[in-house]
C-alpha cells in the first residue's frame, strides 16, 4: 500500500481546514510507522495557487499524473469555487479514486462537488448542512446524517467547522496512530481535556 496522501490544492481553498491532517501525516513522533508517511500536493497545474488564508502553494504534481494506485488517499478541502464546474475535475478524480477502491476524504464545500457528481447518492454522508446540499440536484438526501464527520468505507465526508473530527476519522482510515494515541489525541484537541497530554507523553507521543 502506498503512504503517499494525496491533497488537492485550488485557488481559495480553506487552509484551515486541513491544518490537523497535514500536521498529523507529516509529524512522525506519535505514527505507528514514523516516517514512513509523506504528503503530496496536487493542482490542476504546477502554478501556484492561493489558499483562503493567502498562503501560496505550488503543487508537487497536477491532476492528470495522479493515479490511485499511487495512493493511499485523496484529500479534498472546501473552497470558494467549489459550486461551479471549474473544480469537476477533482470530483471525478474522487470518483475514479473510489471505484478503485482508494479513500477520498472531503470537507466542507468539496462535499458540494462529490454530491454534483453523484458520489453521495446511495452513501451516508455529511456536510456544512443538508440545505447546503440541495441544489446539487442530488438524490442522496435519505442518506445525510447530521454529524460533524462520517466515514462510509472508502469515503469521508465532513462539515467545514469541523477540522478536527475531519482529522481523527482521515487517522482512523489510515490507521495512522494506535488506538490509544488517537483517542489521547482526539480528547486533548477537540474536547480540551488536558489529561489527554499526559497521555500521549505517557505513551511517548508528543501532542504538538
Amino acid at each position: 500500500m502506498s503512504k503517499t496522501v494525496h491533497v488537492a490544492v485550488y485557488d481559495t481553498y480553506a487552509d484551515w481546514e486541513l491544518g490537523y491532517v497535514t500536521a498529523g501525516i507529516n509529524r512522525p513522533l506519535m505514527q505507528r510507522e514514523p516516517g514512513a508517511w509523506q504528503i503530496r500536493t496536487v493542482g490542476a497545474t504546477t502554478a501556484p495557487i492561493t489558499s483562503m488564508g493567502g498562503l501560496r502553494v505550488v503543487p508537487d504534481l497536477t491532476l492528470d499524473q495522479l493515479t490511485p494506485e499511487d495512493s493511499a488517499m485523496l484529500i479534498l478541502p472546501g473552497a470558494d469555487i467549489w459550486e461551479g464546474e471549474q473544480l469537476l475535475p477533482f470530483a471525478r478524480a474522487a470518483q475514479d479514486f473510489l471505484a478503485a477502491g482508494v479513500p477520498v476524504a472531503a470537507i466542507c464545500g468539496a462535499t458540494y462537488g462529490l454530491a454534483a457528481q453523484g458520489l453521495l447518492d446511495s452513501r451516508p454522508h455529511t456536510s456544512n448542512a443538508a440545505e447546503y446540499l440541495v441544489p446539487t440536484g442530488y438524490s442522496g438526501a435519505a442518506q445525510y446524517r447530521d454529524e460533524p464527520a462520517v466515514t462510509d468505507g472508502d469515503l469521508i465526508t465532513a462539515s467545514g467547522i469541523a477540522p478536527i473530527d475531519f482529522a481523527r476519522h482521515v487517522f482512523a482510515r489510515l490507521d495512522l496512530f494506535d488506538p490509544a494515541v488517537l483517542d489521547a489525541w482526539y480528547r486533548l484537541y477537540a474536547e480540551r481535556d488536558p489529561q489527554g497530554f499526559y497521555d500521549l507523553q505517557a505513551q511517548g507521543a508528543e501532542s504538538a
